[in-house]
């Protein structure tokens, strides 16, 4: 029965600790260092309460847009992903003179990214985290996050170009050719810069040899030696190539 009331007490001060502050006399600086005190220990559930509280108290106070970054922070922090999207995304279309305008986008894609599924998987977020990066690489190039959103795009890419060369390999397997060389073109035509691209590319000039249709692996060669000289595939298809051309 003691061990049971320590624990109870214990539970009471923690969460007695947090957030209970009175707020109903702190102007708008104060009341903002209070929910800044409880983002930086992590409190997130308890900072979310606050920085709501000071955005419907305090409407076009000066702290209103560390607010509402804050708030779509402490949603990321707490991996509400949607949640964090939508309020970044009211900053930006809201707040556009505000000083976290640029890590509002980028943090808008990255909430998408956080909920990019596997490549098996439906990939609507995936291609919602490519668009919001490259919207932050659009209107802020130089910013010290555009190596990192170039190269999410390029992650993200490489799922979707998975995604997609899985589809073409079923599509072979079921012995439905046509189907199959259309997406193995859309792989290398749309994710060039993927390692599934030249893979594609091959698979596709393979098929068209079994099928006979000469001409057009001809040209496909051709394709392949310009667009990949470096790849593991390269030495074939340009036995390949010669041989075809004479």
């Amino acid at each position: 029965m003691k061990n049971v009331f320590v624990v109870t007490m214990l539970v009471i001060l923690t969460f007695g600790c947090s957030g209970s502050n009175d707020t109903t006399e702190m102007n708008a600086e104060d009341h903002l260092a209070y929910a800044m005190e409880l983002y930086n220990n992590e409190d997130y559930q308890f900072s979310i309460k606050e920085f709501q509280s000071i955005i419907l108290q305090f409407p076009g106070n000066v702290v209103n847009d560390d607010a509402q970054y804050y708030l779509a922070m402490s949603y990321f922090n707490d991996d509400q992903y949607l949640l964090a999207a939508y309020e970044f995304s009211k900053l930006i279309r809201d707040i556009k003179g505000s000083e976290f305008v640029a890590k509002s986008q980028f943090m808008l894609a990255d909430s998408y990214y956080q909920l990019s599924p596997p490549y098996q998987l439906e990939q609507s977020y995936t291609l919602k985290a490519i668009s919001e990066f490259q919207a932050f690489l659009d209107f802020f190039p130089v910013d010290a996050k555009s190596e990192e959103a170039e190269r999410k795009i390029h992650e993200l890419n490489i799922k979707l170009a998975e995604k997609l060369f899985e589809s073409a390999q079923i599509y072979e397997k079921m012995e439905y050719y046509n189907a199959s060389l259309e997406y193995y073109t859309k792989v290398y035509e749309t994710y060039h810069d993927t390692k599934y691209a030249p893979i594609a590319l091959h698979k596709k000039i393979t098929i068209l040899l079994e099928k006979e249709r000469i001409g057009l692996a001809v040209e496909n060669m051709k394709l392949f030696l310009t667009k990949y000289p470096e790849s593991e595939f390269t030495t074939e298809i340009q036995n390949l190539y010669d041989e075809m051309s004479n």
